[in-house]
């Protein structure tokens, strides 16, 4: 029988908070629950913000909290020739082209756009879709562009690859925190546009990473938080044309702050690392989140 397999994949660009606890701690126990594994993976493809000082405090705050997990550690900054050649394989079945508005650019086409009376759409997380100018464009202006180094990033053809696949899609969705019962949740992957699947400088993205890596490392449950609930109708369709497997998924609660938002590491969130420090125990951390 195989296992089912688990993983937990933080970024190190900040401290871990009750968040990333409550996340990383359901994820081995229902690994343990499951006789299955736990895998840790971390995302650090933004190598600007992501650190070798803020790995090391990850892995610190993960021992301390008692988690284990199997080694070696897959880094997401030491596999970028393995994302590379998707995104070669994507250009070749021109299913992405080479995007060169700036953010000033899209934000200006965007204005004029609502000046004329046109309501401009939003993805999930609220960012506007990206213009339709660059895909127009023909090739022979695309590559003078290329050539004289015009920045640019790779964005999917949405329209392009929900014809590739050719039917709807739909992913398994685990609705309570012991995976007991599922249902189907159709995936709407053309809610967000264009999105980015690699940069001229960092041949990947979050959602073209996260998917190659779920696949290579045989991952069958992903246990994230909702707000990534959306996310995974995109990374469905790129499952689907890719021919990768696809996992079953349980999008958790969030732990919220004081304020009823979201916790986050860039607003400055209490980090395990302070709490830790402040006297706390890992079982006080496990009461903290409710597990």
């Amino acid at each position: 029988m195989t296992l089912l397999t688990f993983r937990f994949a933080p970024s190190p660009n900040g401290d871990l908070h009750l968040g990333h606890a409550y996340s990383a701690l359901l994820n081995q126990k229902l690994a343990e629950a499951h006789d299955g594994r736990l895998l840790l993976r971390i995302e650090d493809i933004d190598t600007t913000r992501c650190t070798p000082q803020f790995e090391a405090g990850v892995l610190a705050d993960l021992k301390w909290l008692g988690l284990g997990w199997e080694e070696p550690v897959r880094r997401q900054s030491e596999h970028f020739a393995e994302y590379e050649a998707v995104l070669d394989r994507l250009i070749r079945e021109d299913l992405v082209y080479p995007a060169f508005m700036s953010r000033g650019e899209v934000r200006a086409f965007i204005a004029d756009s609502e000046k004329r009376g046109r309501d401009w759409p939003r993805d999930p997380d609220g960012v506007p879709l990206y213009p339709p100018s660059d895909k127009a464009l023909p090739v022979k202006e695309r590559k003078r562009r290329i050539a004289e180094n015009e920045p640019f990033a790779w964005r999917l053809d949405i329209d392009a690859a929900v014809a590739r696949v050719g039917r709807d899609l739909a992913w398994t969705e685990f609705t309570d925190e012991s995976l007991s019962a599922t249902r189907s949740v159709e995936a709407r992957p053309r809610d967000w546009g264009d999105v980015i699947v690699a940069r001229r400088d960092i041949a990947t993205s979050y959602h073209l990473a996260v998917t190659v890596d779920d696949a290579l490392q045989g991952v069958s449950r992903v246990v994230r938080g909702q707000d990534l609930f959306s996310a995974t109708g995109l990374q469905r369709l790129l499952q689907e044309f890719l021919g990768l497997p696809q996992p079953a998924y349980f999008h958790h609660r969030l732990i919220l702050g004081p304020d009823g938002r979201k916790l986050s590491k860039s607003l400055g969130d209490t980090g395990l690392a302070e709490l830790r420090e402040a006297g706390a125990s890992p079982d006080d951390i496990r009461r903290m989140v409710g597990l």
